[in-house]
């Protein structure tokens, strides 16, 4: 079956660096395109940033354009989110999304992993 995990959070202070990793597996990866997405307490949820099949095409949310990168492996059913000078806004649970055409068509979405940005 579909599976998503994320992992890579943590606190770190103003300023501060995380990587994030979304490992998927039960579809092929390289067919798809990817995104993260993130949601504060009482906020909705936020495209993140997205990347193309081959990782040639990224998008970026304005409020973090500059700041986060994001990267995929395709040898390692794996995508990335480098998060650099980050700022307590940024707290957040950060999911990694996939949507799916046949055999398993859908939205799949991991459990998260939790950003915290605070001194």
């Amino acid at each position: 079956q579909v599976q998503i995990v994320e992992s890579g959070g943590g606190l770190v202070q103003p300023g501060g660096s995380l990587r994030l990793s979304c490992v998927a597996s039960g579809f092929t990866f390289s067919n798809y395109d990817m995104s993260w997405y993130r949601q504060a307490p009482g906020q909705a949820r936020e495209n993140v940033a997205d990347i193309g099949r081959v990782g040639d095409r990224t998008h970026y949310a304005t409020s973090v354009k500059g700041r986060f990168t994001i990267s995929r492996d395709n040898a390692k059913n794996t995508v990335y989110l480098q998060m650099n000078s980050l700022k307590p806004e940024d707290t957040g649970v950060y999911t990694c999304r996939a949507v799916l055409g046949p055999p398993t068509p859908g939205i799949y979405r991991g459990q998260g992993t939790q950003v915290t940005v605070s001194s």
